[in-house]
This record gives C-alpha cells, sequence and structure tokens, in this order.
C-alpha cells in the first residue's frame, strides 16, 4: 500500500481457526502494524499552518490522542470477530478424554452445562441447567449408568464441532436447538444418529437451516415432533410444509403455516425443491 508517497506493507491477517494466536499476541501484532499509519494520516492530515494543528491545537490533539489509543477501527473490529470465532470453537471442542473417562452420557452432559445449557436424565423429572446463583449443584456421576435423555442448546453456539460431543448417545429423545446461530445444514447431517430414539426436535429460529438440510431429517423415523418456525433462509414454506409431512407422516410439525407464507413458489421451483428418498444424502 502507498500513502503519500509512503509505501506501506501489511502481513496478512490468520485465514482460518487454527492460524489464530493466542489473544494478547494477536492484538499486539495487528496493533504495532496498523499505528505507524494512523499516525503518519494525522501528522499529514494537520501540518498545515493555515488549517492544521496550529489552526486548532485543541482538534489535532483529540484526534493524536484517539489515534495514539485506538489506532485502526477496521483492525479492531477484524480481530475482535475472529476472536469471537476463536471462542466458539474453543467451546465447541470435542474433548475425546472426557468421554472416554466419564463415557458419553456424562461427557456430553458436561458439554452442555459448559455451553449454559440443560439436561435431563432418565427417570428425571426436572430439568438442570449450571445457575450461578444456587449454592448447591449436581453430581454427575451419581448418574453414571444412566443415559441422558433430554438436552435444551436453545440460544447456545452450539455448532457442527460441539454436535460430535453428541452422537454417541443411544437414548437422546428431545433435543432443542432453538434459535442457534450457528446450527446449519451440516449440522442437521449429524442427527442421523438419533434416527431410533429422537421423538422431539426444535429448530425454531435457526436462520442458517434451509430446506436442503431439512431434508436430511428423513431418517428421524420416531420423531413426533418437529419445530420449524421462524426459518428466514426457506423459501416456500407452506410447500416446505407439506414435502416435510409427506416425509414425516407421523410427525407433528410446528410452523410454517398460512402465517409464514409469504410467497409461492413456480413450477420449476416445486420440481427443484421436490424430495426423494432416493435422492437424499447427509
Amino acid at each position: 500500500m502507498e500513502v503519500l508517497g509512503v509505501s506501506f506493507s501489511f502481513s496478512s491477517p490468520p485465514t482460518s481457526s487454527t492460524d489464530i494466536k493466542p489473544p494478547a499476541l494477536f492484538l499486539s501484532v495487528y496493533l504495532r502494524q496498523s499505528r505507524g499509519f494512523i499516525s503518519l494520516y494525522i501528522s499529514s492530515r494537520f501540518s498545515s499552518t493555515s488549517d492544521g494543528l496550529s489552526a486548532n491545537p485543541q482538534k489535532g490533539g483529540i484526534l493524536r490522542y484517539l489515534s495514539n489509543r485506538f489506532y485502526d477501527i477496521e483492525t479492531i473490529v477484524d480481530i475482535t470477530q475472529k476472536l469471537k470465532r476463536w471462542k466458539m470453537e474453543k467451546q465447541n471442542k470435542h474433548d475425546v478424554a472426557l468421554h472416554q473417562r466419564y463415557g458419553d452420557d456424562i461427557g456430553a452432559a458436561l458439554f452442555v452445562l459448559k455451553l449454559k445449557g440443560s439436561i435431563r436424565f432418565q427417570d428425571q423429572m426436572d430439568w438442570y441447567g449450571e445457575n450461578p446463583k444456587e449454592k448447591e449443584s449436581i453430581d454427575l456421576l451419581d448418574y453414571h449408568g444412566k443415559s441422558l435423555e433430554a438436552i435444551d442448546l436453545s440460544g447456545s453456539v452450539i455448532s457442527y464441532l460441539g454436535l460430535k460431543n453428541l452422537v454417541n448417545l443411544k437414548a437422546l429423545k428431545h433435543l432443542n436447538l432453538t434459535r442457534c446461530p450457528f446450527i446449519d445444514d451440516w449440522c442437521l447431517g449429524l442427527l442421523h444418529p438419533f434416527a431410533g430414539t429422537l421423538q422431539s426436535l426444535s429448530l425454531a429460529g435457526c436462520s442458517r437451516v434451509t430446506e436442503k438440510g431439512l431434508a436430511c431429517l428423513h431418517h428421524l423415523e420416531n420423531l413426533q415432533r418437529l419445530d420449524v418456525s421462524n426459518l428466514p433462509s426457506v423459501p416456500h414454506r407452506l410447500l416446505i410444509r407439506i414435502l416435510l409431512e409427506e416425509m414425516l407422516p407421523r410427525c407433528y410439525i410446528v410452523g410454517m403455516d398460512d402465517s409464514e407464507n409469504t410467497d409461492f413458489p413456480t413450477e420449476q421451483e416445486k420440481q427443484r425443491i421436490s424430495w426423494t428418498p432416493s435422492k437424499i444424502s447427509t
């Protein structure tokens, strides 16, 4: 980059999660790179005696103060986004050692609680979730040997990577993924291990789910209730609801009714989104 006749070179930011450095070092590198450019810009902008710093020293002092502390706003935003993704991937990490030590049910329960979700074990009537206001906490080892039957991860940062902590559950009946921002079509392709046990599933408000991902649910033959309300990425919702009802005839479909239907597909679009089990892949 060349600014005011001076050339600058900036190293490329990390492009994958594996390249992300620890937060302190990551922030330091970017700030050092951007500080020189901002300082030079401010100096050149207010170096003139006619309308620059000498004309309004207070204004120049404020801008110089800001440049010394905030540097490049775009860089800060970029760093923030990468740190959020780094934190999300860390939270969704599949802890193989934990599952091997305590078993898949206890390991999955610990993962759900880490994401501030709720759980319910076999023969348990009440839901349990980590609540910092409660002095007493559940001892999960008391449930060793019992199956984890219900999971509520609504509003959490569960992702494709995190779902791998759940796929070995043998008796999961209820799964709530309402308003999970990272649940997408790829995630729905991971639910086939629950084909023989899952009875209720909520995908309400998952903005990344499309009709292609919903087609993967044909494996869930024992599903009794499916909530697919408020899916903005799914077009022609009334038609999709009809297809879901044909694909899962014993399942009660919530959402995608007349109140959510805002458009009607053309004949060509109907053919494009028609589903047959032989054409569905996960």
